[in-house]
C-alpha cells in the first residue's frame, strides 16, 4: 500500500488496506464456524435460516390446553391436572427454550386449569352450604 507525500490513502482503500465501494461480506454461507465448515443448509434451496429451525412444541402442551378447555366447559375435575402439568411444563419450557417451544398453549391450558378448578371449588361449596341449610330448615 503506497501513500501520497500529502499522507491521504489511494482512493477506494481504506487506512487499513480493504477495498471500499461495493459490497461487503458478512460472513460466509458456510455460517459463523468458519470456511472450512460444512454448510448446516446445503440442502435448502431457498438458503439458511439464521435463526435455526423453532424448537418443537413440549410433547404435553396440548394435552395441557386440552384439559384446561375441558374444565370450563364439561368436566372441571380436569382442571387440577391442567393446572399441575401446566405448571411442570412451564418450568421446563423455561429451563430450555432451545428446546422446547408451545408455551402459549401450555399457559392457555395452565390458567383454563386455574379457573375450572375456582369454578370446581365454587359448585362444591355451593354445593355443601345447599346441604348445610337443607340440614338446618329440616331440623
Amino acid at each position: 500500500m503506497t501513500q501520497d507525500p500529502y499522507g491521504e490513502q489511494p482512493s477506494g482503500q481504506d487506512p487499513y488496506g480493504q477495498q471500499q465501494g461495493g459490497y461487503q461480506s458478512y460472513g460466509s454461507p458456510s455460517g459463523p464456524q468458519g470456511p472450512g465448515a460444512p454448510n448446516p443448509y446445503a440442502g435448502n434451496p431457498y438458503g439458511g435460516n439464521p435463526y435455526g429451525a423453532p424448537a418443537p412444541d413440549h410433547p404435553q402442551a396440548t394435552t395441557i390446553l386440552i384439559l384446561g378447555i375441558l374444565s370450563l366447559m364439561v368436566c372441571p375435575v380436569t382442571g387440577p391436572f391442567a393446572w399441575v402439568m401446566g405448571g411442570r411444563a412451564k418450568r421446563e419450557i423455561d429451563a430450555a427454550p432451545h428446546r422446547y417451544g408451545g408455551r402459549g398453549q401450555v399457559v392457555a391450558g395452565y390458567v383454563t386449569g386455574i379457573v375450572g378448578t375456582l369454578l370446581m371449588l365454587g359448585i362444591v361449596l355451593v354445593f355443601v352450604v345447599a346441604v348445610l341449610a337443607a340440614i338446618a330448615s329440616a331440623s
